[in-house]
C-alpha cells in the first residue's frame, strides 16, 4: 500500500520557527502527519525564500519526519519574493527523478514554484498550488489559461504512465464542496469558469479519489477560512485541496480523506492510500 499525504502549510517557515499560537497549532499537525509513516508528503504555499529551506528548516523538518529526502521549489524573480512555493519529501530508498515543468502560463505563474513533479518506477506524482483568481478575480483570465495548461500537461503524463496528482487546486467543484454555495458564485474558487476547467480536466482521464471513495457525502471540507473565527467551528468550509489519479488506476485507490488538525483554521491535510 502507497500512502501519499498533501498540505498546504502557508509558510513553512512560520509552521517550524515561530512561537505564535497558530504556528504552535501547526506543529501540532506536523506531529501528527509525521505518525502517519507517508511514503510521499506534498506541501503547497511553503513561502521560502528563492534559495529554499535554510539547514535549519531542513534540520526541523527531520525532527518531524526522519529518513525522507526532500525537494522544494521556490518562487524566483520575476515573480514576487516568499510567494507560493512547494515541497515533496519522499522516503529514503524510493528513487524518484524530479522534473520542474514549464507551462507557458501567463504573467508570472511558472516563476511562482507553483508545480513540481517526481517520476517514480510505475506513476508520476504531481504537486502542484493552482493560482487563486484573487479578490475581484483580477487574476481569473490568466488563471482559466494555467487550468488549460496544466490539464494538458497531466494528460501528457498520464499518456506514458499513471498519474496522481495532488495539492491546492483553488476550486470547489460542486456545490456540495462548499457550506455556502449560493452566496459565493461569484467568488474566487467557485465561478462558473474555475468549475468548468475543472470538470475539463477530470474528462481528460482522471478520477477526484474522495468522490470515488465516498460518492456525493456533503459537509466534508478542506479548508476554513481564517479570517471568520467561527468558520471551523460552524464548518463553514469548502473542499479545495484533492488528490486525482489516472481513471485505470481509481479502483486501486482504498482510502481518500481529511486528516483531523484539531482547532487549526485554514486548510487541513489531506490522505491518499492506493494499492499500486
Amino acid at each position: 500500500m502507497t500512502k501519499l499525504i498533501s498540505w498546504n502549510i502557508d509558510s513553512i517557515n512560520a509552521a517550524l520557527t515561530s512561537t505564535s499560537a497558530r504556528a504552535l497549532l501547526s506543529q501540532e499537525v506536523l506531529k501528527k502527519l509525521g505518525t502517519y509513516n507517508a511514503d510521499i508528503i506534498a506541501i503547497q504555499e511553503t513561502k521560502l525564500p528563492a534559495e529554499g529551506p535554510s539547514a535549519k528548516h531542513l534540520e526541523l523538518l527531520k525532527n518531524y519526519f526522519p529518513g525522507y529526502k526532500v525537494e522544494w521549489l521556490s518562487s524566483v524573480p520575476p515573480a514576487k519574493k516568499g510567494y507560493a512555493g512547494t515541497m515533496i519529501l519522499y522516503k529514503e530508498g524510493i528513487k524518484a527523478e524530479r522534473s520542474v515543468p514549464k507551462l507557458g502560463a501567463p504573467d508570472t505563474m511558472d516563476d511562482e514554484g507553483r508545480l513540481l513533479t517526481l517520476e517514480f518506477d510505475n506513476f508520476y506524482f504531481v504537486n502542484v498550488y493552482t493560482p487563486n483568481s484573487g479578490d475581484g478575480l483580477k487574476r481569473l483570465a490568466d488563471r482559466q489559461k494555467w487550468d488549460a495548461l496544466y490539464a494538458d500537461y497531466l494528460a501528457s503524463l498520464d499518456s506514458k504512465k499513471a498519474v496522481i496528482a495532488c495539492g491546492d487546486f483553488n476550486v470547489a467543484h460542486k456545490e456540495i464542496d462548499l457550506a455556502n454555495p449560493a452566496s459565493n458564485h461569484f467568488s474566487a474558487g467557485f465561478t462558473d469558469e474555475e468549475r468548468e476547467d475543472f470538470t475539463k480536466l477530470l474528462e481528460k482521464g482522471f478520477t477526484d479519489s474522495f468522490r470515488h471513495i465516498h460518492g456525493d457525502v456533503k459537509s466534508v471540507y478542506s479548508w476554513w477560512g481564517q479570517r471568520i473565527k467561527t468558520s471551523k467551528i460552524n464548518n463553514s468550509g469548502w473542499r479545495i485541496d484533492y488528490f486525482l489519479v489516472s481513471d485505470r488506476i481509481k479502483d486501486k485507490i482504498q482510502k481518500s480523506e481529511m486528516i483531523d488538525s484539531g482547532p487549526r483554521q485554514d486548510h487541513t491535510p489531506i490522505l491518499l492510500e492506493i494499492d499500486l
